[in-house]
């Protein structure tokens, strides 16, 4: 299997969209982990602790693609993730009538 399908197959059990941040791949692990560990799992033994396999290789997959990839911090990448907040004083910080007006003393 093809490096790109093998992470779309992980990423498909852990249940993540096409983009997620770290915290997003936790969480759905551990929320999927608890629901199908053989502890906790109502199910047939057998198949919970199958599909408890298949979450933990998922996610060795997935961390061991976050791992190796590069981020970047290029300007143009850095400004796709401001709050709304940064935008705005971005775009106007510095402007008198729409920027970040502080009040004479």
């Amino acid at each position: 299997m093809k490096k790109y399908q093998k992470i779309t197959k992980a990423r498909k059990i852990l249940e993540l969209s096409e983009q997620a941040s770290m915290a997003e791949i936790k969480s759905n692990y551990r929320k999927l982990l608890s629901k199908w560990h053989p502890d906790k799992c109502k199910k047939n033994s057998d198949q919970c602790e199958e599909k408890t396999r298949e979450i933990i290789s998922a996610y060795k997959i997935i961390i061991s693609y976050c791992n190796q990839y590069k981020f970047s911090f290029s300007k143009e990448e850095v400004n796709n993730y401001l709050s709304g907040k940064e935008w705005w004083l971005e775009r106007f910080g510095d402007d008198p009538l729409w920027g970040n007006q502080q009040k004479p003393e």
